[in-house]
C-alpha cells in the first residue's frame, strides 16, 4: 500500500484527489492548519478515511512532523491562498502561504528523505495564472511566464522552486501547470461557482440578480476531477517533469452565462445580469489557453467532461442544494 500526504486537502482538489488515491488503495493523510478549521467536521463526514495531521506551511517545523508521522511515498502540495482577486488585497500573506509554503515543503521533503532514505515523490500545483500577460496561444510548458497579481507571482516562485530542488538535489519533483478546473465543490468567490449558485437562486425565485465584472475574459476552464487524475500520473513517471494541464478549449463568461441560464431554462439572461467595475482586476488576464499535447503524449491523459456538461454538472449541483426542502406532514 503507498501513503499519500496532501496539502490543502479541504479543497475541491484536495476532496477529488482524496477520492482518488483512496480508490487506488492508498493511505491518504491531509495536512489541515489549526485544530479548529471550519471545514475539518464536513471532510470527516464525506471523506473518512483520511487521516488528519495538523502543519502550517508556514511552520516548517509543523511539516517535517507531519512527514515523520505519515512517512508518505507521495506528497501533493495543493496548499494556497488561491483567490486570485483577494491577493491583491493581502498580497504579503498571498506571497508566503503560496509562495514560500512551496520551499518550505519542499525543504521538509528533502530532510524526510535524507533521514529515512525514502525517495519521495512530489507535486507542485502550478497555475495558468503564471502566464498573465499571455506571450504564447495557446499556452505550454516553454511559454515565457508574466503573471499579473500577486498570486500568479508568488505561484511563479513556487514553480520554479520545484525546478530548482529538481534540479539541485535530484528530487523527484513535478508541476502541473493546471489551467482553471471547476466542480461543484468550487468555492462560491470564484466565478464559476458564484454564477452556478446564482442562476440556481435566480430560477428558484431566491434571487433577483447576478453582479459581475468582465464578462469578456477567456479562460480555459476543465472539471477538476479529471486534473486531480494527471497529478497522480505524473508522480507515477519515471521522470519529473512539468505539464500544462488543460481542454486546450477557451470560453468567455459570456458562454459560461450562456450555457449557466439554458440549464434552467432562461435564454433572456442580460435582464438579470450585471457588471461592475468593482470586480475588474486591475490587471486582467483576458485570454488563456492551454496545449496539453506533452500531458497527452507522455502521461496518456485528456479530459473527460467538456465545457457544457461541467457548467450544467454545476448549476444542477446548486439547483438541488438550493431548492426548498419539501413540507413534512406531521
Amino acid at each position: 500500500m503507498k501513503t499519500a500526504l496532501i496539502t490543502g486537502v479541504t479543497g475541491q482538489d484536495g476532496l477529488y484527489l482524496s477520492e482518488l488515491l483512496h480508490e487506488k488503495g492508498y493511505e491518504v493523510y491531509g495536512l489541515i492548519r489549526g485544530q479548529n478549521n471550519p471545514k475539518l467536521p464536513a471532510l470527516r463526514r464525506s471523506h473518512p478515511y483520511v487521516k488528519i495531521l495538523s502543519g502550517n506551511l508556514l511552520d516548517l517545523a509543523s511539516l517535517i512532523r507531519a512527514l515523520a508521522k505519515a512517512q508518505p511515498d507521495e506528497v501533493y502540495n495543493l496548499g494556497a491562498v488561491s483567490f486570485v482577486a483577494y491577493s491583491w488585497d493581502n498580497a504579503e500573506l498571498t506571497s508566503a502561504v503560496t509562495g514560500l509554503g512551496v520551499l518550505n515543503m519542499l525543504e521538509a521533503v528533502r530532510f524526510y528523505s535524507d533521514d529515512s532514505g525514502k525517495d519521495v515523490r512530489f507535486y507542485q500545483a502550478s497555475s495558468s495564472e503564471m502566464f498573465g500577460k499571455v506571450q504564447d496561444v495557446p499556452q505550454r510548458e516553454s511559454t515565457l511566464l508574466w503573471p499579473r497579481s500577486p498570486y500568479g507571482v508568488a505561484k511563479v516562485y513556487g514553480h520554479y522552486m520545484t525546478i530548482n530542488y529538481r534540479e539541485s538535489y535530484g528530487m523527484h519533483a513535478s508541476s502541473g501547470i493546471l489551467f482553471n478546473h471547476e466542480s461543484p465543490r468550487r468555492g462560491p468567490e470564484f466565478v464559476t461557482r458564484k454564477v452556478s449558485q446564482a442562476v440556481a437562486r435566480i430560477s428558484l425565485g431566491l434571487q433577483d440578480k447576478l453582479v459581475l465584472g468582465n464578462l469578456d475574459a477567456k479562460r480555459d476552464w476543465g472539471f477538476a476531477g479529471d486534473y486531480v487524475d494527471a497529478m497522480w500520473r505524473m508522480l507515477q513517471q519515471d521522470e519529473a517533469d512539468d505539464y500544462v494541464i488543460s481542454t486546450g478549449e477557451t470560453h468567455t463568461i459570456r458562454e459560461l452565462l450562456d450555457v449557466a441560464f439554458e440549464t434552467v431554462g432562461i435564454t433572456d439572461w442580460e435582464r438579470y445580469v450585471e457588471t461592475d467595475p468593482a470586480f475588474f482586476r486591475p490587471a486582467e488576464v483576458d485570454l488563456l489557453i492551454g496545449d496539453s499535447t506533452k500531458a497527452h503524449e507522455k502521461l496518456g491523459w485528456k479530459p473527460r467532461v467538456d465545457f457544457k456538461s461541467l457548467v450544467r454538472m454545476m448549476v444542477e449541483s446548486d439547483v438541488a442544494i438550493e431548492a426548498p426542502s419539501p413540507a413534512v406532514a406531521i
